[in-house]
């Protein structure tokens, strides 16, 4: 089930249709259908699939499923909601198609009513947020300056990894009043097989093509690594030139300084990734509004950069309060009432 679905979607790459190849083949697979007038389960089609069929495949896709061959061992790993979403997004379409087709394969869609796990009941723990001296503490075992950059470039612009390694000479614009930098694209990764295995494409929503205004210290960063550069260089250059690999800049430079921060006593374990949610905290911090921040982080939707980050507002409470207080506190005309006297 599933397949020439998959191979039929037009408006993706290909990396993107592995991933979907990848999700039907290791997961949709594991879809049963439970007859009634049958004792065991037989295999699913996109006919006889049902709600309660979905209903337990999402429950497999919650459990895991533990090796009974070695203790501790998984054969399969619980899968987080957010892949369970994920997957069951692509499910739907796959029963959607069927519902639309010509001759029609079944009447209904039985995706439509599944209660999915909540993605927020494990947000806390995916996302690790620095303080500024938290961060300082793994910058300074950096010692790669190229290196260096790059970290703080990503911190303090809250880009994505792929964007910024992208960035080119001509993306920089430091004469305007205002100086800028502008995101137009980032790296993709080839299909399975093909070289090489990255290229460079489009962002990855049309609202992460942005441009984002730079501060003094990031304006003296770029003047010092663009001067003299050819406008289709790369801003962002490994030690030996070429463009940065996440691979490489995570094994060599991330992870060891990291690890040196928390023998010194840093009490977090951050992923380059998590520069970009400190980038938000650092700017919630600074009273910055939800819009603009997701203006600046390229979020296609405003609720995206809620769900993500909106618990972060609840430093927020005392001007929230202060502010109801303040309107509160002002007399309030009564108009057509009289007061009740006291017999």
């Amino acid at each position: 089930m599933g397949p020439p679905h998959v191979e039929n979607l037009t408006g993706i790459d290909e990396r993107t249709r592995d991933d979907y190849r990848r999700d039907v083949d290791l997961h949709l697979s594991l879809l049963e259908h439970q007859a009634l007038t049958q004792q065991t389960a037989v295999p699913a089609t996109i006919c006889n699939l049902t709600q309660e069929d979905v209903n337990a495949w999402v429950r497999v896709e919650e459990k895991g499923e533990h090796n009974p061959d070695k203790e501790g061992a998984w054969l399969r790993r619980k899968a987080d909601p957010k892949s369970i979403r994920n997957r069951h997004g692509l499910l739907y379409c796959i029963v959607q198609a069927a519902v639309e087709s010509t001759p029609q394969l079944r009447t209904q869609n039985c995706c439509t009513k599944t209660r999915l796990p909540r993605e927020d009941d494990h947000t806390d723990e995916e996302m690790t947020f620095l303080e500024r001296d938290e961060y300082t503490r793994i910058a300074a075992e950096i010692t790669d300056p190229a290196a260096r950059d790059l970290a703080d470039w990503l911190a303090g612009t809250g880009m994505r990894w792929g964007e910024a390694t992208a960035l080119k000479v001509s993306d920089v614009n430091l004469t305007a009043e205002v100086p800028t930098v502008s995101v137009q694209r980032a790296w993709k990764r080839s299909p399975k097989g093909q070289t090489p295995s990255f290229f460079l494409g489009p962002p990855k929503t049309r609202k992460a093509r942005r441009t984002l205004a730079l501060s003094p210290l990031q304006v003296d960063m770029l003047r010092r690594l663009v001067t003299g550069r050819r406008p289709d260089g790369f801003v962002f250059r490994a030690a030996i030139g070429g463009e940065w690999r996440h691979v490489n800049f995570y094994n060599r430079k991330w992870i060891p300084a990291a690890q040196a921060a928390v023998a010194k006593g840093l009490p977090k374990r951050p992923r380059i990734h998590d520069l970009r949610h400190t980038h938000v905290a650092w700017l919630i911090a600074a009273r910055i509004p939800l819009p603009a921040i997701q203006a600046r982080l390229g979020h296609e939707s405003i609720q995206t950069t809620v769900d993500r980050y909106g618990h972060l507002v609840r430093g927020l409470d005392a001007e929230i309060t202060a502010a109801v207080e303040a309107a509160m506190a002002v007399p309030v005309q009564r108009v057509g009432l009289r007061p009740v006297s006291s017999a």
